[in-house]
C-alpha cells in the first residue's frame, strides 16, 4: 500500500513539475509584464496590477496564482546645466526617459508545489523611429519552493520524502530575459523565463533531480482601427519549454473607446477563452473565463482569472502616446 502511494505520489509531483512549471495567464494581454520583464515602464506610466487566477475551479489540488505587480518609467524630470562650448550653455535632463523599473511578488501553488517569491526587472527603451521602440529587459527572481507536507502521509517515518529539503522548502534564485517591440499599431515580445534551470534534490541520491526547465514566451498584436472609437486586435502567444511541445493561444479583443474590451480566444492544449473588461477613470478591472475541452471539464467550474488594475501619469507623465491597456 505504501509502494502505491509512493508511486502516486511521484507521478503527481512529476506532472506539477514538468507539466507546468509556471503559472498560465489567460489576460497577458493587458499585463504583459508579468512574462516579459523588457515591458516594464513601456507606456511610460506608473501601474499597479493585481491578479488572481483559479484553475480548474473545484478540482482539489488545481493551481492558484495570485502576483502583485508595479512598474515604472524614469522619465524627464529635473535638468543640469552643460558647457557646450565656450559661449553656450544648456540644459540637459538628468534622464532622459530609457529606464524602465518593476517588480511583483507572486504565490503559484500547482498540486504538491508551492512556490512563493518575489521578482525584480531593469528595462530600456530606445526610439527606432518617431514611434516604434525597442526595449530589452532583464529579471532577477527569488522564491521560496516547497513540497506540501501536509498532503503526505507516509507510515515509515525513515521515508525520504519527509527528510527532504523540499519538506522545509528551498530557495531559488533564477533569472529572465526580454525584448519588446511596440508601435501604436503593433506589439512583439520574446521573453526566456528559469534561464539557471535550477534543480531540486529530493531525498538521497537515489532519487532523480527534478529540474526547473527553460520556458520561453512569443507574443505579439496588430491593432486594425474601425473608426474613431472602435477597433478590433487580433493576438497570438506561443509558449514552449526545453521538454515539452508549444501550445499557442490564438484571439481576437474588441475595444471601444478604450474604455470597453472583449475577447475570445482559442488554447491549442484545448480550451477556449472568453475576457471582458472595462475602464473608468485610471481603473481597469478584467475577468477571463476558460472552457477546458478535456475531460477534466465534467468535474471543475472552469478556470478563473480576476485582474485589476491602476494607471499613474495620464496627463503629466504620459509619453509619445499611450499603449492602449
Amino acid at each position: 500500500m505504501r509502494r502505491l502511494v509512493y508511486i502516486v505520489l511521484l507521478s503527481a509531483v512529476s506532472i506539477a513539475a514538468k507539466g507546468q512549471q509556471l503559472p498560465l495567464y489567460s489576460q497577458y494581454l493587458y499585463n504583459k509584464f508579468l512574462i516579459n520583464p523588457a515591458v516594464a515602464g513601456s507606456d511610460g506610466y506608473t501601474s499597479v496590477n493585481l491578479t488572481a487566477r483559479e484553475q480548474w475551479v473545484g478540482y482539489e489540488g488545481a493551481p492558484r496564482t495570485f502576483s502583485f505587480s508595479m512598474q515604472t518609467r524614469m522619465l524627464k524630470r529635473s535638468y543640469i546645466l552643460k558647457q557646450t562650448n565656450a559661449r553656450r550653455l544648456i540644459y540637459r535632463p538628468k534622464t532622459d526617459g530609457r529606464v524602465g523599473l518593476g517588480g511583483y511578488v507572486f504565490s503559484d501553488r500547482n498540486g504538491l508545489v508551492h512556490r512563493t517569491g518575489v521578482q525584480v526587472s531593469y528595462a530600456y527603451h530606445l526610439w527606432l523611429r518617431n514611434t516604434t521602440q525597442l526595449s530589452m529587459g532583464l529579471a532577477f527572481t527569488g522564491y521560496h519552493y516547497k513540497i506540501d507536507e501536509t498532503q503526505l502521509d507516509f507510515e515509515d517515518p525513515n521515508e525520504p520524502w519527509l527528510n527532504s529539503d523540499l519538506r522545509v522548502g528551498i530557495f531559488v534564485p533564477d533569472a529572465i530575459f526580454g525584448v519588446y517591440l511596440l508601435n501604436p499599431r503593433y506589439s512583439v515580445g520574446f521573453s526566456a523565463d528559469q534561464l539557471f534551470e535550477a534543480s531540486a534534490k529530493i531525498g538521497d541520491h537515489a532519487y532523480k533531480n527534478f529540474k526547473l526547465y527553460r520556458h520561453y514566451y512569443l507574443f505579439g498584436s496588430y491593432n486594425f482601427v474601425l473608426n474613431t472609437k472602435m477597433d478590433i486586435e487580433p493576438s497570438f502567444i506561443v509558449m514552449m519549454s526545453d521538454q515539452l511541445k508549444p501550445q499557442a493561444d490564438i484571439g481576437l479583443t474588441y475595444n471601444y473607446d478604450q474604455g470597453f474590451w472583449a475577447g475570445l480566444a482559442y488554447r491549442t492544449s484545448g480550451a477556449l477563452i472568453a475576457n471582458v473588461g472595462i475602464r473608468y477613470t485610471n481603473i481597469f478591472i478584467g475577468y477571463a473565463f476558460d472552457f477546458t475541452l478535456n475531460e477534466i471539464q465534467r468535474i471543475t467550474y472552469g478556470t478563473h482569472e480576476f485582474t485589476m488594475a491602476l494607471k499613474f501619469g495620464d496627463n503629466a507623465r504620459k509619453y509619445r502616446w499611450l499603449d492602449r491597456y
